[in-house]
């Protein structure tokens, strides 16, 4: 492993000014290159500080507390905020390390990926008596073991020839395997708790969220595709298309339920988390309907996309902002920003809809400057804090949609990032969480230096591990893509010109030009577009 810097951990804080980005377009290339590289190597010290830190005081546990210098075995922690049935035996995953992955690929390490490689194909086991929450330990461990095993696989050769044999792919697959029984239910939905070695404990609750049901096709379908083994993915698109079979006449659905009646139990729903106080949330399945469909090439998924997002856009939108609503009747119910909704601009621009993304991204952007940093959660209503959700645990999701929306646009942007427990005082807390390393540090490295995405065609998980696109895991791409007014502009001339465009699928191709024939000419995109530009 690298050479760990005894360091204390202190406020991860990066703030980019809006003066520090105004940028004159007359300015030369070198001037902002240079920009670019220094802001390149600030994301870079920050990764390296995070990594070597957790490496020095927590590893093989889960996650680091900064603070105490000490570690929290937390994967069986994840999404259980009441702390009910914590192991007692259980000793950790190298949670962090198995997140860290795909960043070290990106930040052009090879010899730390494959150091961390070998020691997680020695060492790493499942068969551990922890109960884990299906939908964390799907987007987090499943899906680092498989992009990690795809990147250790590719033609740039990442690993010393013969030093790698699989193992993260025989790793992912005996964790498939153990997450298997929890779809043994009268609906195909999964239980949201599964115990890694015993599988369904006796008296298991069977209430779990749209999420928890609809966010796991992007790694079970990847694993099936890697092993050739249908049932990961079988699991997975059942559990999905039993979730919209539940939608209301309004293409509108819940955020909680119960595996086993398939009855809804709370009918408000949003793009982000719900007021539930066990954090049941929503987003992730909008975003792996979208990417699923491009990333396996199955129509019915695009068909349930095209309609989920036109719901959201009648539904829950109110001029830039988005409430959550009664999936029955329409009704706005809370008027509400949860830091989660901020990966919503990022898909509108992978599906085309920039105008909506960029009037998205400035109203989240305007909330960042009003208290430095992203809430967990701000009432819109009232234009004030949650009163007990006043925390930004190194959340993503904005440097995600920024990430997106500048290459798609390469307008100026802005954005950061903080540990705090309390906006209002600054307060640190005593946790680094794994995804600070596996998305908020990728993207915002990916916003200064893209070579990784160079002539590659990706796709990144809820977690932000990259999956490769590839044209032998498609059943076929879908004849023409639906024409439809994203945005609902208002001029009759806007209208007219909107109805007349066909949607543009941007499927993060930034530079594969063979890919992005073959989508065009699959989705029959006319050549001159105005409104939508991708990411080439």
């Amino acid at each position: 492993m690298l050479p760990c810097k005894s360091l204390t951990w202190v406020l991860v804080f990066l703030l980019i000014s809006p003066m520090f980005f105004s940028v004159s377009v007359s300015q030369n290339d070198s001037y902002w290159s240079a920009k670019k590289r220094h802001m390149r190597e600030k994301v870079r010290k920050m990764f390296y500080h995070a990594y070597e830190n957790y490496l020095a005081y927590a590893f093989p546990h889960d996650e680091l507390k900064p603070l105490s210098k000490s570690f929290t075995d937390s994967l069986s922690e994840l999404g259980n905020l009441r702390l009910e049935h914590l192991p007692q035996d259980y000793n950790g995953s190298a949670l962090t390390l198995i997140e860290s992955l795909s960043s070290l690929v990106i930040l052009g390490n090879n010899t730390e990926f494959e150091r961390a490689v070998l020691w997680l194909s020695e060492n790493l086991t499942f068969d551990v008596d922890a109960r884990i929450n299906l939908f964390e330990c799907n987007i987090r461990v499943l899906g680092g073991l498989v992009s990690a095993h795809m990147l250790a696989t590719d033609s740039a050769n990442r690993l010393v020839q013969g030093s790698y044999r699989n193992q993260l792919l025989t790793l992912a697959e005996d964790l498939g395997r153990r997450f298997l029984p929890a779809f043994d239910t009268p609906t195909g939905l999964p239980y949201a708790w599964i115990n890694l070695k015993y599988g369904v404990t006796e008296n298991e609750t069977t209430e779990t969220s749209t999420s928890g049901c609809g966010s796991l096709i992007l790694e079970m379908g990847a694993l099936s595709r890697l092993t050739g083994d249908p049932v990961y993915e079988s699991a997975a698109l059942r559990a999905l298309r039993k979730l919209w079979s539940m939608r209301s006449s309004l293409n509108l659905l819940g955020t909680t339920l119960d595996v086993r009646t398939g009855q809804w139990i709370e009918y408000s729903s949003g793009i982000g988390a719900g007021m539930c106080a066990l954090g049941f949330r929503v987003d992730s399945f909008y975003e792996y309907l979208f990417k699923a469909h491009i990333l396996f090439g199955k129509e019915d998924l695009w068909k349930m996309f095209h309609s989920a997002y036109l719901a959201v856009q009648n539904y829950f939108r109110y001029g830039p902002w988005y409430h959550e609503a009664d999936m029955r009747t329409g009704k706005a119910t809370y008027w509400q920003l949860t830091s989660l909704q901020a990966f919503w601009p990022g898909l509108q621009v992978l599906v085309g809809d920039i105008a909506a993304a960029n009037s998205s991204h400035r109203e989240f952007v305007y909330v960042w400057k009003k208290f430095g940093v992203l809430p967990e959660r701000y009432l819109l209503d009232h234009q004030i804090l949650h009163p007990t959700e006043k925390y930004y645990p190194l959340r993503p999701e904005l440097a995600e949609s920024t990430f997106y929306l500048y290459h798609a646009t390469k307008g100026l942007w802005k954005g950061g990032f903080a540990s705090i427990r309390d906006v209002t005082t600054m307060q640190l807390e005593d946790h680094q969480h794994s995804f600070f390393l596996a998305e908020t540090c990728k993207y915002l490295y990916l916003l200064f230096d893209d070579s990784f995405l160079v002539d590659r065609n990706y796709i990144f998980t809820t977690e932000g591990h990259p999956l490769p696109v590839l044209s032998s895991w498609h059943e076929r791409l879908p004849e023409a893509y639906i024409p439809t007014n994203w945005t609902f502009f208002k001029s009759e001339k806007q209208r007219r010109r909107a109805s007349a465009m066909t949607l543009q699928v941007c499927p993060a191709s930034f530079n594969s030009r063979h890919d992005k024939q073959r989508v065009e000419s699959a989705c029959h995109i006319p050549d001159t577009r105005t409104d939508h530009k991708c990411f080439t």
